[in-house]
């Protein structure tokens, strides 16, 4: 019984290593033509494709309130808020600046973006979180400000006569 036991082991393990190295395997040409190889160049992180029109300076921060986030497994972000223009913040993460622009919800959260490079800021009265809209990851979560790390204190009741 062991043996059939390993032998079922290594066959399973064999079965998944092919099939790893299949789906990872570059597809043929569908049309039969001979494909070329390509002189192997260095893997570069994809270039965010710009809008038209879309100003990929640094947003500018002059009259703004700061509020910073400490998050989980050590992240920081810092938005900038400027009180005459609701519809956008600042914000900063990994040591750039982005300007990202203020999406309706109907759930009363704060939700801004930038879809030039995919950042997606929550905003909730407990915590934020930064998501990455391109890779569908978060980035950063159970951000919370000093004011949000607070404890909540509840009054005490009023005595009723």
């Amino acid at each position: 019984m062991p043996i059939l036991f390993s032998k079922t082991l290594i066959a399973c393990g064999l079965a998944l290593a092919c099939a790893t190295a299949l789906a990872a395997a570059p597809a043929a040409p569908a049309d039969g033509a001979k494909a070329h190889k390509a002189k192997a160049q260095p893997k570069r992180a994809p270039k965010p494709e710009a809008a038209p029109g879309a100003d990929e300076a640094e947003p500018d921060i002059t009259d703004t309130t700061v509020t910073e986030y400490s998050c989980e497994l050590g992240n920081k972000i810092t938005t900038y808020h400027n009180d005459k223009d609701e519809s956008h913040i600042a914000l900063r993460w990994k040591k750039r600046l982005h300007r990202l622009t203020r999406i309706g919800t109907t759930t009363g959260a704060r939700r801004f973006e930038n879809a030039l490079f995919g950042l997606v800021w929550i905003g909730i009265p407990a915590k934020g979180m930064l998501l990455d809209s391109k890779l569908n990851r978060q980035l950063a979560n159970e951000c919370k400000s000093p004011q949000q790390i607070k404890p909540v204190v509840e009054a005490a009741p009023v005595p009723q006569a």
